[in-house]
């Protein structure tokens, strides 16, 4: 049976990021105390989130030993959110209740608690939020909600801020464990978070007289593997920047992020991603816009036949991964890319290519459409299949019907080609539907205010 044990690494890195947050959060409690005498107006609230979304598609399902796949799949989900929410000048607290499931499912699908904070603020600009709570940085590439999803993301973390004018600052620490017991060690395994520790730091500026935002971003995230029955610590670092301008009609995004550190099984990592998107509005009722994605992949990728085990060993990781980000607002509506594996737990990478546009024939309807070129990053040792994955076509429509009630629907096709059917092990039939429906209705059903 394996030890558990906190190893002198471990110990000198918490004990660093400790003496670190402990000085930032004496500074942040300095400032919140000093604040004036605050206002005696108190606010409660009560708001519920109701989605029900059904799906049909067609393709795409892995095969079976035998080489069979079933090609149709329909189902319905829904998501229920309550909310309560309080808040007066210096003090603010929210409690999100979320259940997901599938209708006719037999179990009681998922129950939790979605957000559950406590924020202090000074009029100075300081703020302090601790307890589970949504992080969304940026255009969501890398740390988002997710919220299409119906068990959407959220984080259970301290997070220290400064907002006052053009700038932007947060900190942030997490520090998950399994449970309060000390018999297992501090050994993190099968929970409820993707990572043990995390520390983050964002800045952001944003000047008042020209349309641009600038962001830095950095993430140490500490994962846990075994290596010959003892646990070990690797930490992976994330840093890049995000840029968007807006003049008039014209926006323009654009960023770069950087991964190193090791993986779970003390691999090196050595990966990057870029993007650009640019995008015009001829008049208030059109927008067009072009884009491209290119994240970084493995070399050397073998893609074993049907039935077999891939071989290939890496001994540095250049497979990017997007962390926690909103993936299905990048790389296609049908979540081919950076949700699932490939078939020997490595990645090619991706290239993903784009245009589309929207129009709003009347104020509460909008209609999208979009084209995706997919490719992978790196050749493929297999010569006889080239670096092409795919192309997909997809449209969606959505009607805010009256305030707080709005019906969607989306349809997508894609045509993948051989490169996609082994390495995601789908079926032979390359053509791919998938179209679904959505309603939403998110009030606030109460409001109150002395």
């Amino acid at each position: 049976m394996p030890k558990f044990a906190f190893t002198n690494p471990t110990q000198k890195y918490i004990s660093s990021m400790m003496k670190t947050f402990v000085t930032i959060v004496l500074i942040t409690l300095t400032s919140l105390l000093s604040t004036a005498q605050e206002e005696p107006a108190n606010t409660f609230g009560i708001d519920i989130d109701l989605m029900s979304r059904g799906e049909l598609r067609r393709g795409g399902l892995p095969a079976d030993d035998d080489g069979n796949s079933e090609s149709k799949a329909a189902f319905i989900l829904e998501r229920t959110r309550l909310g309560l929410n309080y808040e007066r000048a210096v003090l603010s607290a929210r409690v999100t209740a979320q259940h997901s499931a599938v209708w006719g499912q037999a179990g009681k699908g998922s129950l939790n608690i979605y957000e559950a904070w406590a924020q202090l603020r000074s009029r100075s600009g300081f703020f302090a939020r601790v307890g589970r709570q949504v992080l969304s940085y940026d255009d969501e590439r890398i740390i988002g909600s997710n919220d299409w999803a119906m068990a959407a993301l959220s984080h259970d973390v301290l997070k220290l801020g400064y907002e006052y004018g053009e700038h932007r600052l947060h900190v942030l620490g997490a520090y998950n464990q399994n449970a309060e017991s000390v018999n297992g060690g501090t050994v993190y395994v099968n929970g409820d978070k993707p990572y043990k520790t995390m520390e983050l730091a964002w800045y952001n500026f944003a000047p008042v007289r020209v349309p641009l935002s600038v962001s830095l971003l950095f993430m140490n995230t500490g994962m846990q593997g075994w290596i010959d029955d003892k646990s070990h610590d690797f930490l992976q670092q994330l840093f890049g920047s995000y840029i968007k301008y807006s003049p008039r009609q014209w926006n323009v995004e654009a960023s770069f992020y950087y991964q190193t550190g090791k993986n779970e099984s003390g691999i090196p990592i050595r990966a990057w991603m870029a993007s650009a998107k640019c995008s015009y509005n001829p008049s208030n009722r059109w927008k067009i816009g072009v884009g491209y994605d290119h994240l970084s992949g493995d070399k050397y990728f073998a893609v074993p036949p049907a039935g077999a085990i891939g071989l290939t060993r890496h001994s540095v990781i250049r497979g990017f991964s997007p962390i926690y980000g909103s993936h299905h607002k990048f790389y296609g509506a049908m979540d081919f890319f950076y949700l699932s594996t490939y078939v020997n737990g490595f990645t090619p990478g991706l290239q993903n290519l784009y245009f589309g546009a929207t129009y709003k024939p009347r104020d509460r309807v909008t209609l999208d459409a979009a084209y995706h070129y997919y490719a992978t990053a790196t050749d493929i040792t297999d010569h006889n299949v080239g670096r092409t994955l795919g192309h997909s076509i997809e449209v969606q429509a959505k009607w805010n019907i009256i305030d707080n009630v709005a019906l969607s629907t989306g349809y997508t096709y894609m045509h993948g080609t051989e490169a996609m059917e082994r390495l995601k092990r789908v079926e032979k039939d390359h053509n791919l539907h998938w179209a679904w429906v959505s309603f939403t209705v998110n009030p606030r059903l109460f409001y109150v205010k002395r």
